[in-house]
């Protein structure tokens, strides 16, 4: 049984995307400090390419590595933590960077977690959005792309660890 990507959102689209939302972001961020935290592996790729077009704020950044899937290609819906952040949250404007919101349990369970730590904000940006998985209520506040619900990779997503390079978001088919 062989598989293939098919093209779902081109390169080109992704970034005039990721540059709107920029645009937005340093509109209401202007003149103030923004702390984005990337949720990896999968946000790695997103998160660069939206810091490097935030306009005159002050940005810093974290990671976060968080788990609910596994090998497979749907979430357990247990979220484990395999690496917190290293700085304090406390008083800062925290931005969530994720790749893709399913069920919106990882970012429902992060979210709780992160309030506890204080920050002045926090807010949820994600490159994909998929609303008709959604089990638990997440307030997404900046999303590039609504999405049907296919198994996604590409930009930094992946199928047991393989496509994240991949420029564009693709569905994997398998081949019968």
């Amino acid at each position: 049984m062989g598989q293939h990507v098919r093209v779902l959102i081109p390169e080109e689209e992704i970034e005039q995307k990721i540059k709107g939302i920029a645009d937005q972001i340093s509109e209401e961020y202007k003149g103030q400090s923004l702390h984005l935290i990337c949720i990896l592996k999968g946000g790695a790729m997103f998160m660069m390419e939206l810091a490097k077009r935030i306009k005159d704020v002050d940005i810093s950044f974290d990671f976060m590595s968080v788990s609910s899937y596994g090998a497979g290609t749907t979430s357990s819906g247990i979220v484990k933590i395999v690496k917190d952040l290293d700085e304090p949250l406390e008083g800062k404007n925290v931005m969530i960077v994720e790749d893709i919101i399913d069920t919106g349990h990882t970012l429902n369970h992060l979210s709780k977690l992160l309030y506890d730590r204080k920050p002045k904000s926090i807010s949820i940006c994600t490159l994909l959005n998929k609303p008709s998985r959604r089990e638990k209520e997440v307030d997404v506040k900046y999303s590039c792309f609504e999405i049907p619900d296919e198994f996604v990779v590409g930009y930094g997503l992946d199928y047991d660890q393989h496509y994240r390079n991949l420029p564009f978001i693709g569905v994997v088919e398998f081949d019968d």
